[in-house]
Protein backbone atom coordinates (compact mmCIF):
# COMPACT_ATOMS: atom_id res chain seq x y z
CA UNK A 1 0.00 0.00 0.00
CA UNK A 2 1.57 3.25 -1.00
CA UNK A 3 2.69 5.80 1.97
CA UNK A 4 1.45 9.16 0.58
CA UNK A 5 -2.19 8.75 1.11
CA UNK A 6 -3.02 12.13 2.51
CA UNK A 7 -5.10 13.49 0.00
CA UNK A 8 -6.67 10.56 -0.89
CA UNK A 9 -7.75 9.54 2.41
CA UNK A 10 -8.94 13.18 3.68
CA UNK A 11 -11.39 12.79 0.15
CA UNK A 12 -12.59 9.57 0.54
CA UNK A 13 -13.22 9.59 4.41
CA UNK A 14 -14.33 13.24 4.54
CA UNK A 15 -16.78 13.06 1.46
CA UNK A 16 -18.23 9.57 3.08
CA UNK A 17 -18.66 10.81 6.28
CA UNK A 18 -19.99 14.25 4.75
CA UNK A 19 -22.66 11.84 2.97
CA UNK A 20 -23.83 9.82 5.68
CA UNK A 21 -23.96 13.22 8.18
CA UNK A 22 -25.75 15.06 5.28
CA UNK A 23 -28.20 11.77 5.21
CA UNK A 24 -28.83 11.87 8.71
CA UNK A 25 -29.42 15.72 9.12
CA UNK A 26 -31.63 15.37 6.18
CA UNK A 27 -34.06 12.61 7.97
CA UNK A 28 -33.69 14.69 11.22
CA UNK A 29 -35.20 17.96 8.69
CA UNK A 30 -32.05 19.54 9.50
CA UNK A 31 -29.96 21.42 6.85
CA UNK A 32 -27.33 18.75 5.81
CA UNK A 33 -24.75 21.18 6.33
CA UNK A 34 -25.01 20.07 9.67
CA UNK A 35 -23.95 16.72 8.99
CA UNK A 36 -21.10 18.20 6.99
CA UNK A 37 -19.54 20.11 9.70
CA UNK A 38 -20.53 16.82 12.03
CA UNK A 39 -18.31 14.88 9.80
CA UNK A 40 -15.29 17.77 10.12
CA UNK A 41 -15.30 17.45 13.58
CA UNK A 42 -15.09 13.95 13.59
CA UNK A 43 -12.31 13.85 11.48
CA UNK A 44 -10.19 16.64 13.11
CA UNK A 45 -7.66 16.91 15.52
CA UNK A 46 -9.73 17.49 18.59
CA UNK A 47 -11.63 14.07 18.10
CA UNK A 48 -10.30 10.85 18.80
CA UNK A 49 -9.83 8.70 16.03
CA UNK A 50 -8.82 8.84 12.66
CA UNK A 51 -7.13 12.60 11.86
CA UNK A 52 -7.34 13.98 8.04
CA UNK A 53 -4.78 16.42 6.79
CA UNK A 54 -5.92 19.84 8.14
CA UNK A 55 -4.00 21.90 5.38
CA UNK A 56 -5.01 19.50 2.18
CA UNK A 57 -8.56 19.84 3.18
CA UNK A 58 -8.95 23.19 3.39
CA UNK A 59 -7.12 23.67 -0.32
CA UNK A 60 -9.68 21.15 -1.21
CA UNK A 61 -12.16 23.49 0.12
CA UNK A 62 -10.68 26.42 -1.72
CA UNK A 63 -11.09 24.94 -4.56
CA UNK A 64 -15.07 24.85 -3.86
CA UNK A 65 -15.33 28.04 -3.12
CA UNK A 66 -13.62 29.01 -6.25
CA UNK A 67 -15.83 26.62 -8.30
CA UNK A 68 -18.92 28.27 -6.63
CA UNK A 69 -17.95 31.73 -7.55
CA UNK A 70 -17.21 30.84 -11.25
CA UNK A 71 -20.81 28.78 -11.46
CA UNK A 72 -22.35 32.46 -9.78
CA UNK A 73 -20.24 34.60 -12.11
CA UNK A 74 -21.79 32.84 -15.15
CA UNK A 75 -25.33 33.75 -13.92
CA UNK A 76 -24.11 37.52 -13.89
CA UNK A 77 -23.14 40.17 -16.21
CA UNK A 78 -21.28 43.35 -16.05
CA UNK A 79 -24.19 45.01 -16.07
CA UNK A 80 -25.85 43.53 -13.22
CA UNK A 81 -23.17 44.11 -11.06
CA UNK A 82 -23.88 48.09 -12.10
CA UNK A 83 -27.12 47.93 -11.21
CA UNK A 84 -27.04 46.98 -7.90
CA UNK A 85 -23.45 48.98 -6.63
CA UNK A 86 -26.38 51.91 -5.08
CA UNK A 87 -26.98 49.28 -2.33
CA UNK A 88 -23.94 46.81 -2.48
CA UNK A 89 -21.12 49.04 -2.16
CA UNK A 90 -21.90 51.72 0.15
CA UNK A 91 -23.95 48.98 2.31
CA UNK A 92 -20.65 46.80 2.57
CA UNK A 93 -18.50 49.56 3.47
CA UNK A 94 -20.59 51.05 6.44
CA UNK A 95 -21.63 47.10 7.70
CA UNK A 96 -17.54 46.45 7.55
CA UNK A 97 -16.78 49.44 9.56
CA UNK A 98 -20.10 49.37 11.97
CA UNK A 99 -19.59 45.54 12.78
CA UNK A 100 -15.56 46.14 13.21
CA UNK A 101 -16.91 49.02 16.12
CA UNK A 102 -19.22 46.72 17.51
CA UNK A 103 -16.75 44.06 18.08
CA UNK A 104 -13.51 46.21 19.03
CA UNK A 105 -16.30 47.21 21.72
CA UNK A 106 -17.16 43.94 22.97
CA UNK A 107 -13.26 42.90 23.07
CA UNK A 108 -12.89 46.02 25.28
CA UNK A 109 -15.23 44.94 27.66
CA UNK A 110 -13.83 41.93 27.81
CA UNK A 111 -10.43 43.20 28.39
CA UNK A 112 -8.37 42.49 24.97
CA UNK A 113 -6.64 45.03 23.33
CA UNK A 114 -7.58 47.87 21.11
CA UNK A 115 -5.45 45.56 18.09
CA UNK A 116 -7.52 41.87 18.90
CA UNK A 117 -10.42 44.09 19.31
CA UNK A 118 -10.13 45.59 15.76
CA UNK A 119 -8.60 42.20 14.42
CA UNK A 120 -12.12 40.23 15.72
CA UNK A 121 -14.28 43.10 14.19
CA UNK A 122 -12.93 42.28 10.86
CA UNK A 123 -13.04 38.82 11.07
CA UNK A 124 -16.92 39.02 12.14
CA UNK A 125 -17.98 41.38 9.50
CA UNK A 126 -17.81 39.45 5.88
CA UNK A 127 -19.95 36.44 5.28
CA UNK A 128 -19.28 33.19 4.09
CA UNK A 129 -19.35 32.99 0.37
CA UNK A 130 -20.45 29.14 0.59
CA UNK A 131 -22.83 29.28 2.97
CA UNK A 132 -24.29 32.65 1.11
CA UNK A 133 -24.51 30.66 -2.11
CA UNK A 134 -25.86 27.74 -1.29
CA UNK A 135 -28.71 29.08 0.56
CA UNK A 136 -29.42 31.44 -1.94
CA UNK A 137 -29.36 28.41 -4.57
CA UNK A 138 -31.41 26.03 -2.66
CA UNK A 139 -34.30 28.93 -2.71
CA UNK A 140 -33.66 29.62 -6.16
CA UNK A 141 -33.25 33.40 -5.27
CA UNK A 142 -29.58 33.55 -6.71
CA UNK A 143 -30.98 35.16 -9.87
CA UNK A 144 -33.38 37.34 -8.10
CA UNK A 145 -32.71 41.37 -7.29
CA UNK A 146 -32.38 40.05 -4.14
CA UNK A 147 -29.70 37.51 -4.43
CA UNK A 148 -27.79 39.81 -6.66
CA UNK A 149 -27.49 42.51 -4.21
CA UNK A 150 -26.35 39.98 -1.92
CA UNK A 151 -23.49 39.12 -4.44
CA UNK A 152 -22.76 42.02 -5.17
CA UNK A 153 -22.27 42.66 -1.46
CA UNK A 154 -20.10 39.66 -1.25
CA UNK A 155 -17.93 41.10 -4.03
CA UNK A 156 -17.20 44.35 -2.03
CA UNK A 157 -16.72 42.52 0.73
CA UNK A 158 -13.75 40.18 -0.82
CA UNK A 159 -12.44 43.22 -1.99
CA UNK A 160 -12.22 45.22 1.27
CA UNK A 161 -10.56 42.14 2.93
CA UNK A 162 -7.96 41.83 0.17
CA UNK A 163 -7.15 45.64 1.42
CA UNK A 164 -7.36 44.52 5.07
CA UNK A 165 -4.61 41.39 4.54
CA UNK A 166 -2.26 43.94 3.15
CA UNK A 167 -2.51 47.11 5.10
CA UNK A 168 -2.32 44.44 8.73
CA UNK A 169 1.29 43.38 8.40
CA UNK A 170 1.70 47.19 8.22
CA UNK A 171 -0.24 48.35 10.86
CA UNK A 172 1.15 45.47 12.86
CA UNK A 173 2.96 47.49 15.39
CA UNK A 174 0.73 49.68 15.99
CA UNK A 175 -1.83 47.98 16.77
CA UNK A 176 -0.12 45.17 18.94
CA UNK A 177 0.77 48.40 21.41
CA UNK A 178 4.34 47.61 21.26
CA UNK A 179 5.51 51.14 20.81
CA UNK A 180 6.16 50.30 16.98
CA UNK A 181 6.42 53.37 14.42
CA UNK A 182 4.28 53.44 11.55
CA UNK A 183 6.00 53.92 8.60
CA UNK A 184 3.51 55.81 6.20
CA UNK A 185 5.33 56.27 3.43
CA UNK A 186 5.54 52.21 3.11
CA UNK A 187 1.76 51.58 4.00
CA UNK A 188 1.11 53.91 1.05
CA UNK A 189 3.21 52.25 -1.50
CA UNK A 190 1.45 49.15 -0.54
CA UNK A 191 -1.99 50.54 -0.99
CA UNK A 192 -1.35 52.16 -3.82
CA UNK A 193 0.48 48.70 -5.37
CA UNK A 194 -2.34 46.68 -4.19
CA UNK A 195 -4.75 48.82 -5.75
CA UNK A 196 -2.96 49.21 -8.76
CA UNK A 197 -2.88 45.44 -9.09
CA UNK A 198 -6.75 44.63 -8.62
CA UNK A 199 -7.23 47.26 -10.98
CA UNK A 200 -4.50 45.91 -13.62
CA UNK A 201 -6.34 42.37 -12.89
CA UNK A 202 -10.14 43.33 -13.58
CA UNK A 203 -9.26 45.71 -16.29
CA UNK A 204 -7.32 42.27 -18.34
CA UNK A 205 -9.53 40.00 -17.33
CA UNK A 206 -12.49 42.51 -18.50
CA UNK A 207 -11.44 43.82 -21.06
CA UNK A 208 -8.83 40.89 -22.89
CA UNK A 209 -11.04 37.52 -21.11
CA UNK A 210 -14.36 38.69 -22.79
CA UNK A 211 -12.97 38.26 -26.30
CA UNK A 212 -10.47 35.55 -25.25
CA UNK A 213 -12.62 33.25 -23.05
CA UNK A 214 -15.97 32.64 -25.22
CA UNK A 215 -13.71 32.53 -28.44
CA UNK A 216 -11.78 29.62 -27.17
CA UNK A 217 -14.29 27.86 -25.60
CA UNK A 218 -16.26 27.98 -29.22
CA UNK A 219 -12.89 26.36 -31.02
CA UNK A 220 -13.16 23.60 -28.19
CA UNK A 221 -16.98 22.78 -28.63
CA UNK A 222 -16.60 22.36 -32.45
CA UNK A 223 -13.71 19.71 -31.99
CA UNK A 224 -17.09 17.45 -30.45
CA UNK A 225 -15.14 16.33 -27.20
CA UNK A 226 -16.84 16.80 -23.86
CA UNK A 227 -13.73 15.69 -22.21
CA UNK A 228 -11.79 18.60 -23.62
CA UNK A 229 -14.83 21.07 -22.86
CA UNK A 230 -14.90 19.94 -19.31
CA UNK A 231 -11.25 20.62 -18.58
CA UNK A 232 -11.58 23.84 -20.84
CA UNK A 233 -14.05 24.86 -18.31
CA UNK A 234 -12.00 23.85 -15.21
CA UNK A 235 -9.02 25.13 -16.37
CA UNK A 236 -10.27 28.68 -17.01
CA UNK A 237 -12.29 29.06 -13.54
CA UNK A 238 -9.24 27.34 -11.87
CA UNK A 239 -6.34 29.43 -14.30
CA UNK A 240 -8.04 32.41 -13.98
CA UNK A 241 -8.46 32.02 -9.90
CA UNK A 242 -4.72 31.33 -9.76
CA UNK A 243 -3.97 33.85 -11.56
CA UNK A 244 -5.33 36.58 -9.14
CA UNK A 245 -4.15 34.83 -6.13
CA UNK A 246 -0.24 34.52 -7.82
CA UNK A 247 0.25 37.48 -10.05
CA UNK A 248 -2.58 40.24 -8.99
CA UNK A 249 -2.53 39.04 -4.98
CA UNK A 250 -6.54 38.94 -5.68
CA UNK A 251 -8.54 36.59 -3.73
CA UNK A 252 -9.20 33.23 -5.64
CA UNK A 253 -12.99 33.59 -5.06
CA UNK A 254 -13.34 37.20 -6.86
CA UNK A 255 -10.66 35.97 -9.81
CA UNK A 256 -12.90 33.00 -10.21
CA UNK A 257 -15.93 35.27 -10.46
CA UNK A 258 -14.71 37.09 -13.11
CA UNK A 259 -13.89 34.08 -14.98
CA UNK A 260 -17.71 33.48 -14.79
CA UNK A 261 -18.22 37.07 -15.83
CA UNK A 262 -16.69 36.31 -19.00
CA UNK A 263 -17.24 33.04 -19.94
CA UNK A 264 -21.06 34.16 -19.46
CA UNK A 265 -20.35 35.95 -22.37
CA UNK A 266 -19.71 32.83 -24.74
CA UNK A 267 -23.15 30.88 -26.21
CA UNK A 268 -22.24 27.70 -24.55
CA UNK A 269 -22.48 29.15 -21.13
CA UNK A 270 -25.25 27.30 -20.11
CA UNK A 271 -22.99 24.16 -21.14
CA UNK A 272 -19.68 25.57 -19.01
CA UNK A 273 -22.56 25.84 -15.69
CA UNK A 274 -23.70 22.30 -16.80
CA UNK A 275 -20.20 20.63 -16.32
CA UNK A 276 -18.82 22.84 -13.70
CA UNK A 277 -21.53 22.24 -11.74
CA UNK A 278 -20.81 18.45 -10.08
CA UNK A 279 -17.12 19.64 -9.49
CA UNK A 280 -18.97 22.57 -7.02
CA UNK A 281 -21.27 20.40 -5.58
CA UNK A 282 -18.47 17.64 -4.00
CA UNK A 283 -15.91 20.41 -3.52
CA UNK A 284 -18.30 22.84 -1.27
CA UNK A 285 -19.00 20.02 1.02
CA UNK A 286 -15.49 19.59 1.75
CA UNK A 287 -15.15 23.44 2.73
CA UNK A 288 -17.97 22.54 5.48
CA UNK A 289 -15.71 19.33 6.37
CA UNK A 290 -12.72 21.57 6.65
CA UNK A 291 -14.53 23.70 8.99
CA UNK A 292 -15.39 21.21 11.45
CA UNK A 293 -11.92 20.48 11.32
CA UNK A 294 -10.73 23.79 12.72
CA UNK A 295 -13.73 23.56 15.52
CA UNK A 296 -12.03 22.92 18.74
CA UNK A 297 -15.03 22.35 21.19
CA UNK A 298 -13.30 23.27 24.15
CA UNK A 299 -13.98 26.63 23.80
CA UNK A 300 -17.52 26.01 24.72
CA UNK A 301 -16.89 24.53 28.28
CA UNK A 302 -14.03 27.21 28.61
CA UNK A 303 -15.64 30.39 27.64
CA UNK A 304 -19.65 29.97 26.97
CA UNK A 305 -20.73 33.67 27.67
CA UNK A 306 -17.88 34.57 24.91
CA UNK A 307 -19.31 31.98 22.78
CA UNK A 308 -22.89 33.50 23.21
CA UNK A 309 -21.52 36.92 22.63
CA UNK A 310 -19.44 36.01 19.29
CA UNK A 311 -22.25 34.27 18.22
CA UNK A 312 -25.13 37.48 18.95
CA UNK A 313 -22.62 39.99 17.33
CA UNK A 314 -22.26 37.57 13.76
CA UNK A 315 -26.26 36.62 14.03
CA UNK A 316 -28.42 39.92 15.51
CA UNK A 317 -25.29 42.55 15.12
CA UNK A 318 -24.76 42.07 11.56
CA UNK A 319 -28.43 41.23 10.57
CA UNK A 320 -29.61 44.30 12.54
CA UNK A 321 -26.73 46.44 11.35
CA UNK A 322 -27.11 45.19 7.75
CA UNK A 323 -31.00 45.42 7.57
CA UNK A 324 -31.42 49.15 8.52
CA UNK A 325 -27.94 50.00 6.68
CA UNK A 326 -30.12 48.99 2.82
CA UNK A 327 -33.40 50.81 4.89
CA UNK A 328 -31.36 54.23 5.11
CA UNK A 329 -30.39 53.59 1.30
CA UNK A 330 -33.91 53.46 0.46
CA UNK A 331 -34.37 49.69 -0.59
CA UNK A 332 -37.92 47.41 0.10
CA UNK A 333 -38.55 46.06 3.85
CA UNK A 334 -38.16 42.56 1.92
CA UNK A 335 -35.65 43.32 0.18
CA UNK A 336 -33.28 44.37 3.17
CA UNK A 337 -34.57 41.36 5.54
CA UNK A 338 -33.32 39.25 2.73
CA UNK A 339 -29.64 40.47 2.17
CA UNK A 340 -29.39 41.25 5.44
CA UNK A 341 -30.00 37.43 6.61
CA UNK A 342 -28.40 35.80 3.86
CA UNK A 343 -25.06 37.70 5.18
CA UNK A 344 -26.03 36.56 8.95
CA UNK A 345 -22.70 34.28 9.21
CA UNK A 346 -18.64 33.90 8.81
CA UNK A 347 -16.74 32.00 6.60
CA UNK A 348 -13.36 31.93 4.38
CA UNK A 349 -11.71 35.34 5.00
CA UNK A 350 -13.02 35.16 8.66
CA UNK A 351 -10.47 32.15 9.28
CA UNK A 352 -7.96 34.10 6.94
CA UNK A 353 -7.77 37.18 9.02
CA UNK A 354 -7.56 34.90 11.97
CA UNK A 355 -5.04 32.99 11.53
CA UNK A 356 -2.74 36.10 9.95
CA UNK A 357 -3.31 37.63 13.23
CA UNK A 358 -2.16 35.06 15.01
CA UNK A 359 0.65 34.96 13.21
CA UNK A 360 1.13 39.08 13.76
CA UNK A 361 0.69 39.01 17.58
CA UNK A 362 -2.32 40.10 17.42
CA UNK A 363 -4.69 37.61 18.04
CA UNK A 364 -4.97 35.31 21.32
CA UNK A 365 -5.67 31.38 20.75
CA UNK A 366 -8.83 31.74 22.42
CA UNK A 367 -9.91 34.50 19.74
CA UNK A 368 -8.94 32.34 16.86
CA UNK A 369 -11.40 29.60 18.37
CA UNK A 370 -14.11 32.37 18.89
CA UNK A 371 -13.97 33.40 15.75
CA UNK A 372 -14.22 29.53 14.18
CA UNK A 373 -17.58 29.13 17.00
CA UNK A 374 -19.24 32.11 15.68
CA UNK A 375 -18.46 30.58 12.42
CA UNK A 376 -19.96 27.06 13.23
CA UNK A 377 -22.73 28.69 15.19
CA UNK A 378 -23.80 30.88 12.33
CA UNK A 379 -23.42 28.63 9.69
CA UNK A 380 -25.50 25.87 11.86
CA UNK A 381 -28.53 28.56 12.21
CA UNK A 382 -28.51 30.82 9.16
CA UNK A 383 -30.54 28.50 7.83
CA UNK A 384 -33.45 28.73 10.24
CA UNK A 385 -32.79 32.19 10.16
CA UNK A 386 -34.46 32.08 6.42
CA UNK A 387 -37.45 30.36 7.96
CA UNK A 388 -38.45 33.80 9.77
CA UNK A 389 -38.40 35.86 6.75
CA UNK A 390 -42.22 35.31 5.40
CA UNK A 391 -43.18 35.73 9.36
CA UNK A 392 -41.32 39.48 9.77
CA UNK A 393 -42.63 40.05 6.58
CA UNK A 394 -46.35 39.13 6.98
CA UNK A 395 -45.79 41.28 11.01
CA UNK A 396 -44.91 44.06 8.65
CA UNK A 397 -47.72 43.68 6.50
CA UNK A 398 -49.87 43.56 9.63
CA UNK A 399 -47.95 47.53 10.73
CA UNK A 400 -48.46 49.08 7.31
CA UNK A 401 -51.74 47.88 5.60
CA UNK A 402 -51.82 50.99 3.64
CA UNK A 403 -49.34 50.01 1.30
CA UNK A 404 -51.14 50.62 -1.65
CA UNK A 405 -51.38 47.06 -4.11
CA UNK A 406 -51.83 49.63 -6.98
CA UNK A 407 -52.39 52.83 -8.31
CA UNK A 408 -56.10 54.03 -8.65
CA UNK A 409 -59.14 52.21 -7.11
CA UNK A 410 -59.22 48.34 -6.17
CA UNK A 411 -59.44 45.58 -8.11
CA UNK A 412 -62.18 44.72 -9.30
CA UNK A 413 -61.43 41.74 -11.67
CA UNK A 414 -63.53 38.51 -12.67
CA UNK A 415 -62.50 35.16 -14.25
CA UNK A 416 -58.91 36.65 -14.82
CA UNK A 417 -55.48 35.01 -14.83
CA UNK A 418 -53.25 35.26 -11.43
CA UNK A 419 -49.49 35.01 -11.92
CA UNK A 420 -47.88 34.17 -9.14
CA UNK A 421 -43.96 35.42 -9.49
CA UNK A 422 -42.17 37.33 -12.27
CA UNK A 423 -39.11 36.04 -12.94
CA UNK A 424 -37.94 34.37 -15.79
CA UNK A 425 -40.13 32.21 -16.16
CA UNK A 426 -42.98 34.33 -14.92
CA UNK A 427 -41.67 37.08 -17.54
CA UNK A 428 -42.11 34.76 -20.33
CA UNK A 429 -46.10 33.62 -19.21
CA UNK A 430 -46.92 37.29 -18.68
CA UNK A 431 -45.76 38.43 -22.07
CA UNK A 432 -47.48 35.36 -24.07
CA UNK A 433 -50.79 36.35 -22.14
CA UNK A 434 -50.52 39.94 -22.73
CA UNK A 435 -50.08 39.21 -26.29
CA UNK A 436 -53.35 37.58 -26.16
CA UNK A 437 -54.96 40.16 -24.55
CA UNK A 438 -55.91 37.98 -21.28
CA UNK A 439 -56.54 40.12 -18.56
CA UNK A 440 -53.51 39.48 -15.74
CA UNK A 441 -52.73 40.60 -12.23
CA UNK A 442 -48.99 39.70 -10.99
CA UNK A 443 -48.33 39.09 -7.65
CA UNK A 444 -44.50 39.76 -6.57
CA UNK A 445 -43.20 40.34 -3.66
CA UNK A 446 -39.64 42.40 -4.82
CA UNK A 447 -41.36 46.04 -4.09
CA UNK A 448 -38.23 47.64 -6.68
CA UNK A 449 -39.99 45.30 -9.66
CA UNK A 450 -43.54 46.13 -8.12
CA UNK A 451 -42.83 49.71 -9.00
CA UNK A 452 -40.87 49.10 -12.46
CA UNK A 453 -44.04 46.97 -13.48
CA UNK A 454 -46.71 49.20 -12.42
CA UNK A 455 -44.96 52.36 -13.74
CA UNK A 456 -45.18 50.06 -17.42
CA UNK A 457 -48.97 50.02 -16.67
CA UNK A 458 -49.09 45.87 -15.59
CA UNK A 459 -52.01 45.62 -12.64
CA UNK A 460 -49.39 44.04 -9.85
CA UNK A 461 -50.22 43.34 -6.22
CA UNK A 462 -47.34 43.74 -4.04
CA UNK A 463 -46.64 40.85 -1.09
CA UNK A 464 -45.77 37.36 -0.48
CA UNK A 465 -48.85 35.26 -2.04
CA UNK A 466 -48.18 32.39 0.65
CA UNK A 467 -50.48 35.02 2.58
CA UNK A 468 -54.24 35.27 2.39
CA UNK A 469 -54.64 39.14 2.57
CA UNK A 470 -52.41 39.04 -0.49
CA UNK A 471 -54.02 36.70 -2.35
CA UNK A 472 -57.51 38.40 -1.74
CA UNK A 473 -55.80 41.23 -3.04
CA UNK A 474 -55.25 40.09 -6.46
CA UNK A 475 -58.97 38.60 -6.20
CA UNK A 476 -57.75 34.67 -6.54
CA UNK A 477 -61.56 33.70 -5.32
CA UNK A 478 -63.15 35.25 -8.57
CA UNK A 479 -59.97 34.25 -10.56
CA UNK A 480 -59.82 31.69 -13.81
CA UNK A 481 -56.61 30.60 -13.34
CA UNK A 482 -53.73 30.94 -11.36
CA UNK A 483 -50.14 30.42 -12.40
CA UNK A 484 -47.52 29.42 -9.59
CA UNK A 485 -44.30 30.55 -11.16
CA UNK A 486 -42.39 30.72 -8.34
CA UNK A 487 -39.23 28.31 -7.65
CA UNK A 488 -39.48 27.70 -4.33
CA UNK A 489 -41.03 24.41 -3.76
CA UNK A 490 -41.79 25.03 -0.33
CA UNK A 491 -43.13 28.46 -1.21
CA UNK A 492 -45.47 26.92 -4.48
CA UNK A 493 -46.71 24.50 -1.40
CA UNK A 494 -47.81 26.96 0.97
CA UNK A 495 -48.87 29.31 -1.50
CA UNK A 496 -51.15 26.74 -3.05
CA UNK A 497 -52.63 25.83 0.20
CA UNK A 498 -53.45 29.41 0.54
CA UNK A 499 -55.28 29.18 -3.27
CA UNK A 500 -57.69 26.47 -2.30
CA UNK A 501 -59.14 27.39 0.97
CA UNK A 502 -60.14 31.04 -1.36
CA UNK A 503 -61.11 29.25 -4.64
CA UNK A 504 -61.51 25.78 -4.74
CA UNK A 505 -62.31 25.38 -7.74
CA UNK A 506 -59.99 27.41 -9.74
CA UNK A 507 -57.78 25.52 -12.09
CA UNK A 508 -53.61 26.10 -10.97
CA UNK A 509 -50.68 25.63 -12.75
CA UNK A 510 -47.42 25.54 -11.23
CA UNK A 511 -43.55 24.66 -11.77
CA UNK A 512 -41.10 22.70 -10.12
CA UNK A 513 -37.74 20.82 -10.78
CA UNK A 514 -38.02 17.75 -9.50
CA UNK A 515 -40.32 14.88 -9.70
CA UNK A 516 -41.01 14.29 -5.62
CA UNK A 517 -42.69 18.46 -5.37
CA UNK A 518 -44.62 17.80 -8.79
CA UNK A 519 -46.31 14.67 -6.57
CA UNK A 520 -46.61 16.67 -3.35
CA UNK A 521 -48.23 19.54 -5.53
CA UNK A 522 -50.55 17.19 -6.83
CA UNK A 523 -51.77 16.19 -3.94
CA UNK A 524 -52.13 19.52 -2.62
CA UNK A 525 -54.48 19.95 -5.80
CA UNK A 526 -52.76 21.71 -8.26
CA UNK A 527 -54.45 21.22 -11.43
CA UNK A 528 -51.22 20.42 -13.27
CA UNK A 529 -47.31 20.81 -12.33
CA UNK A 530 -44.84 21.10 -14.92
CA UNK A 531 -41.82 19.37 -14.40
CA UNK A 532 -38.83 21.56 -16.26
CA UNK A 533 -36.95 18.78 -17.73
CA UNK A 534 -40.20 16.26 -18.75
CA UNK A 535 -41.48 19.25 -20.35
CA UNK A 536 -38.50 19.49 -22.39
CA UNK A 537 -38.15 16.34 -23.16
CA UNK A 538 -41.42 16.21 -24.92
CA UNK A 539 -40.76 19.07 -26.75
CA UNK A 540 -37.82 17.94 -27.63
CA UNK A 541 -39.60 15.25 -29.21
CA UNK A 542 -42.35 16.62 -30.30
CA UNK A 543 -40.00 19.00 -32.63
CA UNK A 544 -37.77 16.33 -33.83
CA UNK A 545 -41.13 14.38 -34.79
CA UNK A 546 -42.25 17.21 -36.89
CA UNK A 547 -38.87 17.60 -38.51
CA UNK A 548 -39.08 13.87 -39.82
CA UNK A 549 -42.58 13.79 -40.45
CA UNK A 550 -44.03 17.03 -41.75
CA UNK A 551 -47.59 17.68 -41.83
CA UNK A 552 -48.92 18.81 -45.52
CA UNK A 553 -50.50 22.07 -45.75
CA UNK A 554 -53.91 22.05 -46.66
CA UNK A 555 -55.12 23.76 -49.78
CA UNK A 556 -56.72 27.45 -49.41
CA UNK A 557 -55.82 27.01 -45.71
CA UNK A 558 -53.51 29.51 -44.24
CA UNK A 559 -50.20 28.85 -44.06
CA UNK A 560 -48.69 28.47 -40.13
CA UNK A 561 -45.56 28.52 -38.57
CA UNK A 562 -44.14 25.25 -36.57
Amino acid sequence: MPHHTDLISALAVGLTLAFFGGLAATRLRLPPLIGYLLAGLAIGPFTPGFVADAAIAAQLSEIGVMLLMFGVGLHFSIGDLLAVRRFAVPGALLRIVAVTVLGAAAAHLWGWSLGQGILLGLALSVASTVVLLRALEERGTLDTTNGKIAVGWLVVEDLVMVLALVLLPALAPLLSGAGGTLDLGALGLALMVTLGKMGLFVAVTLLAGRRFIPWMLARVARIGSRELFTLAVLGTALGIAYAAGALFDVSFALGAFLAGVVASESKFSHQVAQDALPFQDAFAVLFFVAVGMLFNPAIVLQAPLLVLATALIILVGKTLIAFFTLRLLRASFSTALTVAISLAQIGEFSFILATLGRDLDLLSAQGQNLILAGAIVSIVLNPFLFRLIPVLEAWHERRAPHTPQAPGAPLNLNGHVVLVGYGRVGRLIAQRLQAQQVPLVVVEEDERLTEELRAQGMTVVYGDAARLEVLTRAQVQAARVVILAVPDSLQSQLMLEQVRHLNPGVHVTARTHDEHTQQALLALGASDVLYGEYELGLAMGEHVLAVLHPQPLQTGAPATLP
